[in-house]
C-alpha cells in the first residue's frame, strides 16, 4: 500500500525518534509463542498474517493492524481464553515497546487538519454576524463525515461547487442584510376565521359545525378537507406570533392535542412544522388563547389538525350539527409581525459611518404607492474619502468573520478589489458587494486556523473559536475575542466560567441537537419509514416526539451535572403523552417534554436512558424489523468506544425474515458457524440480542410481529383492526464477550451501568472528536486515561466530564 504524502513524510522526519524500534522484532517472541499457529500463512484467521504484517507504522493500514494486536493481547482476548495463557512477564515485555512504538509513530503525525466550517457552522456564523435567517442546507454540498461526526477536518473537503455556492451565498447575505426599505415593516395584524373562509360555504353543515359563538368544529384528524385556513399567509415574511382561539368540544372535560404547520400551494413546498400543543376544554362562550412564535414564510398559510380523533361517515353517524364526539373548536387565528432590529446587525456593521441616503424620485408622489421600491446614494466629499469608507468598513467584516484581530495588510486586496470595481465604472454599493464577497470566500473565514506556540498549544484566538464553535455552534462572541486579545481566556479558572457561559446560553441547544444528530445518529431518523401494516401505531405525533426525548435527556445531563450512568439506567424518562403511551407510564398529559419518575418495577422501569428510548430504537432498525447486529454495532461504536473490525470481504449480510419463520438469533447462529465471524459476533451480538426486547418503533414486544406465518391478533388502532400477525417468541437473553450472562434488557442495562468508567471514557471521546475537528488516537489515550481518573473523583458527572475535555491538553492542543 502507497504512503500517504503526510505520513512518509512523517516517517523521514521522525523515524530516529518515533519509528526506530522495530515492532516485529520487538514481538517476535510472542508472535511465536502465541499467535502463529493462527495468525501466519495462507489461511491466516481474521485476515492477520504476521508474515506479511511489515513494521513501517508510517502506513496507516499497517498500523492499524499492529493497534489492533496490540488491543487484543491487552485485553486478555488474544490468546483465545481455550489457548495456554501468557505469563505476565511476556505481556509486560511484550505491550511495553509496542505501546511506545505506536504512541511514537501515532504522535509524529497527530495534528487536526485545516478545518472547514460544516454546513451548520457556516450558517450559524453567517445569521448570528449580520443579523441574518437564511437556510443554506439545500444550497451547500452535503459534508462528509469521518465515522459519525462532520466536524472532522480529514472529511471536509473542497470543491469547485462549494465555491460557487459560497460566492452565491455571500450574496444572499448582502441582500438579506442590507435595508431596502427606508423604515422597518410594521403590517397590521391578521385575523381569520375558518367561518369566513370559502371551505366553510362548502364543508360547514357537512364534516364541519359553527356554534352559536362563531368558533367552527372540526371532528377529524387529517384527510379532506383539512385543517388549511386560507388567509393567513403573511403580508410580511418573518418572525411572528401566532394566536390560536379555541377550546376542545364535547370532550367530557378533557383537553385536545392539535399540530399546526406552515402549507402552501406553491409546486414542491416543504410543509413547515410549528409544534403540537394542548387545547382546554370548553363550551361555547369560552375562549382560550393558545401563542406561539414560528417564522413564517412567503405564501404559507396556517394548517390545524386534532389529534385521535374520527369521524364517522355520514352513513354511520347523525347529522354533524347533532353529532355528540369530541373536536376541536377554533374561533379565530391571530397571527402579528415580530419587531426586529432595523437596520440588521449586518447593515450597521457594513455601513457604519456612511452616509447612505435615500434617492428621491423625480415625483414624490412615488412614495407613497405600495410598488415603491427606494434607490439609495452615498454621499463622499471625493474619491479617497469613498476608498477609506470601503477599507473600513471592509475592515470590521474582516475582524468579525476571521474571528480575531486583522492587519492593514490583510485587508488591503480586498480594498484593491473594491477599487478595481470602482475604476471600472461600478458605483459604491455594488463595488463594496463584490468586495465582501470576497471576504466570505476567504480561507480565513472558511477554514478555522489554529496556529500553536512552542508548547504545542493553540493561541487563545483559536482556544476561542474552537470553544465557541464546540458549544454554541458559531463564531466567538464579544466576551471570549476579549478575553483572547488579553491573553486571559487560557486561564483555568476564566476558562471555567467561559465554558458554564457558553453551556448555559440560549445558543447551546445547537450543540445539543449537533452532537446528538451526529454522535447517536438522529440525522437519520427519517431515513426509513416503519411498515405502515407492521406498526400502525405509528403516527406523526410520535415521529415529532421522538428526538424532543433525546434532546431534553442530554440537557438534563448537562444541566443538572448528573452522573454519566444515566446515560443507560436513569431512575427519571423525560416523556410526554405520546411517549409516555408508548412506554406504559401513566398520567402524562400534554405535549410538552417533562421528567417523570420511572416505576421502580414493570417493564416500564427501563425506559429513560438512550438504548430505551424510541429515537435511538428507530435509528437503530429500519422500518420493518430489527437486527442484533445493527443494534449491537451502535452499542459498541457509540457508548462503549470499542468498534467492531469490519467484516471479512466475501461474507453476505444476514438478512431477517419477514414471514415470521425464524428469528435473527437462529439466522445469526449459523453466521456465527463461521470462524472468521464468530469473534467478533461475540462482541457485537449480546447487546443486539438484550435490545430485541424493543421493536423498530420503540414498543416493547414479547414477540416479534409478522406480515406472514402467524397467530392474529385482535387489537384495534385508530378504529381500525391490525393486520399484522404475532410470529416467534423474543429472545433476549445473552452472555457478554467477557462472560456474563444476562436473561434479557433489565439485566444487561444493569451490566452496562455498572462500567461507569467505560462510558466516560466513550462519551469524553466523543466530545473531544466533536469539538477538536480529528479522530482520537493511539498517543490520545494517555490524556484519556487523566479525564477519566479525574472524573471518577467526581463521580463521573457529565458536566465535570465536559470542563475535564475543555481544559485536556488535547483540546488545547493541535
Amino acid at each position: 500500500m502507497k504512503k500517504r504524502p503526510l505520513a512518509a513524510l512523517a516517517a523521514l522526519l521522525f523515524a530516529p525518534a518515533a519509528l526506530s524500534a522495530d515492532v516485529r522484532t520487538e514481538t517476535a517472541a510472542f508472535v511465536r509463542a502465541h499467535c502463529a499457529d493462527c495468525h501466519t500463512g495462507e489461511f491466516a484467521e481474521a485476515g492477520l498474517d504476521f508474515d506479511t504484517l511489515t513494521a513501517d507504522l508510517a502506513d496507516l493500514a499497517v498500523f492499524a493492524q499492529w493497534e489492533r494486536v496490540f488491543d487484543r493481547i491487552e485485553s486478555g482476548e488474544m490468546p483465545p481464553a481455550e489457548m495456554p495463557r501468557p505469563a505476565a512477564h511476556e505481556l509486560r515485555a511484550t505491550l511495553k515497546p509496542l505501546r511506545r512504538s505506536l504512541h511514537d509513530a501515532h504522535a509524529a503525525v497527530r495534528e487536526t487538519a485545516l478545518r472547514r466550517l460544516n454546513r451548520r457552522e457556516y450558517q450559524n456564523t453567517l445569521n448570528d454576524t449580520f443579523g441574518t435567517n437564511l437556510d443554506f442546507a439545500g444550497l451547500l454540498p452535503e459534508d462528509g463525515r469521518s465515522h459519525e461526526f462532520d466536524t472532522v477536518g480529514d472529511a471536509l473537503s473542497v470543491s469547485a461547487t462549494h465555491l460557487d455556492r459560497y460566492i452565491e451565498a455571500a450574496g444572499l447575505v448582502w441582500d438579506a442584510a442590507v435595508v431596502s426599505t427606508i423604515a422597518p415593516p410594521n403590517p397590521d395584524p391578521i385575523v381569520v376565521s375558518y367561518a369566513d373562509t370559502r371551505e366553510a360555504e362548502r364543508f360547514l353543515g357537512d364534516v364541519w359545525r359553527k356554534l352559536p359563538d362563531g368558533a367552527v368544529v372540526r371532528y377529524n384528524t387529517g384527510g379532506y378537507p383539512s385543517g388549511m385556513l386560507r388567509g393567513t399567509d403573511p403580508k410580511v415574511p418573518g418572525p411572528h406570533r401566532v394566536t390560536v382561539r379555541g377550546y376542545a368540544f364535547q370532550t367530557e372535560g378533557e383537553p385536545l392535542t392539535f399540530s399546526v404547520n406552515g402549507t402552501s400551494f406553491a409546486r414542491g413546498s416543504d410543509k413547515p412544522f410549528y409544534g403540537y400543543f394542548t387545547m382546554p376544554a370548553g363550551q361555547p362562550g369560552d375562549a382560550f388563547e393558545i401563542s406561539f412564535e414560528a417564522d413564517l414564510g412567503d405564501r404559507y398559510m396556517i394548517q390545524i389538525e386534532p389529534i385521535g380523533l374520527n369521524l364517522p361517515n355520514a352513513r354511520q353517524r347523525p347529522p354533524i350539527d347533532e353529532y355528540q364526539g369530541p373536536g376541536l373548536a377554533i374561533l379565530d387565528v391571530t397571527e402579528e409581525r415580530l419587531p426586529e432590529p432595523w437596520p440588521s446587525r449586518g447593515h450597521e456593521l457594513i455601513f457604519a459611518g456612511i452616509d447612505r441616503r435615500e434617492r428621491m424620485p423625480s415625483n414624490p408622489g412615488q412614495r407613497e404607492k405600495s410598488w415603491y421600491r427606494p434607490q439609495f446614494e452615498y454621499v463622499f466629499p471625493n474619491e479617497q474619502a469613498a476608498t477609506d469608507a470601503a477599507r473600513d468598513s471592509l475592515a470590521r467584516v474582516a475582524a468579525e468573520v476571521f474571528r480575531r484581530p486583522v492587519e492593514p495588510a490583510e485587508v488591503g486586496p480586498y480594498v484593491a478589489l473594491y477599487k478595481a470595481e470602482r475604476e471600472s465604472g461600478t458605483e459604491f454599493e455594488p463595488a463594496l458587494k463584490v468586495a465582501f464577497t470576497a471576504l466570505l470566500c476567504s480561507p480565513r473565514f472558511l477554514f478555522l486556523d489554529e496556529p500553536v506556540d512552542r508548547q504545542g498549544r493553540i493561541d487563545q484566538h483559536a482556544l476561542a473559536s474552537r470553544l465557541a464553535y464546540f458549544l454554541t455552534r458559531t463564531a466567538p462572541d464579544e466576551e471570549l475575542r476579549r478575553l483572547a486579545e488579553s491573553g486571559r481566556l487560557a486561564d483555568p479558572a476564566v476558562l471555567r466560567t467561559q465554558i458554564d457561559r457558553l453551556l448555559d446560553d440560549r445558543r447551546n441547544d445547537r450543540f445539543l441537537q449537533d452532537f446528538a444528530a451526529a454522535w447517536l445518529d438522529l440525522r437519520e431518523i427519517d431515513f426509513t419509514a416503519p411498515d405502515e401494516t407492521l406498526f400502525p401505531e405509528f403516527d406523526p405525533y410520535l415521529r415529532w416526539s421522538m428526538p424532543l426525548e433525546t434532546l431534553a435527556f442530554l440537557d438534563k445531563l448537562f444541566t443538572q451535572d448528573r452522573p454519566v450512568r444515566d446515560l443507560v439506567a436513569p431512575d427519571y424518562a423525560m416523556v410526554n403523552a405520546r411517549l409516555a403511551e408508548l412506554y406504559g407510564l401513566p398520567g402524562v398529559e400534554g405535549p410538552e417534554i417533562r421528567e417523570v419518575d420511572l416505576p421502580d418495577s414493570g417493564p416500564a422501569r427501563v425506559r429513560g436512558g438512550l438504548l430505551t428510548q424510541a429515537a435511538v430504537l428507530k435509528v437503530t432498525a429500519n422500518g420493518t424489523n430489527t437486527s442484533p447486529v445493527v443494534r449491537g454495532v451502535w452499542v459498541l461504536e457509540r457508548l462503549l468506544g470499542t468498534p467492531p473490525s469490519p467484516p471479512p470481504p466475501g461474507i453476505p449480510g444476514v438478512e431477517p425474515d419477514t414471514r415470521g419463520t425464524s428469528t435473527l438469533r437462529e439466522l445469526l447462529a449459523a453466521h456465527r458457524s463461521s470462524g472468521d465471524c464468530q469473534s467478533c459476533h461475540n462482541k457485537i451480538d449480546p447487546p443486539g440480542f438484550a435490545l430485541e426486547e424493543f421493536n423498530p418503533i420503540g414498543g416493547l414486544r414479547e414477540r416479534y410481529r409478522s406480515l406472514g406465518e402467524g397467530e392474529k391478533v385482535n387489537v384495534r388502532v385508530n378504529g381500525r383492526g391490525v393486520r399484522y400477525r404475532l410470529g416467534p417468541p423474543v429472545d433476549a437473553s445473552g452472555v457478554t464477550a467477557d462472560g456474563r450472562s444476562f436473561r434479557g434488557f433489565a439485566d444487561f442495562q444493569r451490566l452496562l451501568a455498572e462500567d461507569d468508567d467505560r462510558l466516560a471514557r466513550t462519551l469524553a471521546e466523543k466530545l473531544l472528536t466533536f469539538g477538536i475537528g480529528r479522530e482520537l488516537g493511539f498517543s490520545d489515550r494517555p490524556e484519556l486515561d487523566r479525564i477519566v481518573e479525574r472524573s471518577a473523583r467526581s463521580g463521573h458527572r457529565v458536566r465535570e466530564l465536559l470542563h475535564l475535555c475543555v481544559q485536556s491538553e488535547i483540546f488545547r492542543g493541535k
